[in-house]
């Protein structure tokens, strides 16, 4: 697969289309059984507040993995990530109830770089704090 967007329809400024992405318990649990993390501060609500969290996190790399799927959807190559990176700010607090919580994520085109790339840099917030700084991807246009 190779991107779908060109680099010669890019701009700095142009702006992903954003998304954004429900988190519940049960996600937090299928996240948890695919990548081996069982730190019960994502699934047990009274171990979680035990050690100071104000209830069930997410993990810090399911949001990161959520948050980049804003600049894989938009160039139609996840393989057009050629680096990625980000700092982990507030903790995504899902709470055991129907709604969960709610990941928001939008993205803009920061730098035209060199060899067909660009920086993307990404705003990721929940419950209306950002939950990701820093958070900046290459991604290689056709």
């Amino acid at each position: 697969m190779t991107a779908k967007i060109s680099y010669a329809d890019v701009e700095v400024g142009t702006e992903l289309p954003a998304q954004t992405f429900p988190v519940t318990r049960a996600t937090l649990v299928q996240y948890a059984g695919a990548s081996g993390d069982f730190n019960p501060i994502h699934w047990n609500e009274k171990f979680a507040k035990e050690v100071g969290l104000p209830d069930v996190i997410a993990h810090g790399m399911f949001t990161m993995a959520e948050a980049i799927r804003v600049v894989t959807d938009w160039a139609g190559d996840p393989g057009a990530v050629v680096e990625y990176g980000v700092r982990f700010t507030k903790p995504v607090v899902v709470p055991n109830d129907d709604q969960g919580a709610v990941i928001e994520v939008a993205g803009k085109v920061a730098a035209k770089l060199d060899d067909n790339t660009v920086r993307v840099d990404l705003t990721a917030t929940s419950a209306g704090q950002k939950v990701l700084g820093m958070s900046r991807a290459v991604v290689r246009l056709a």
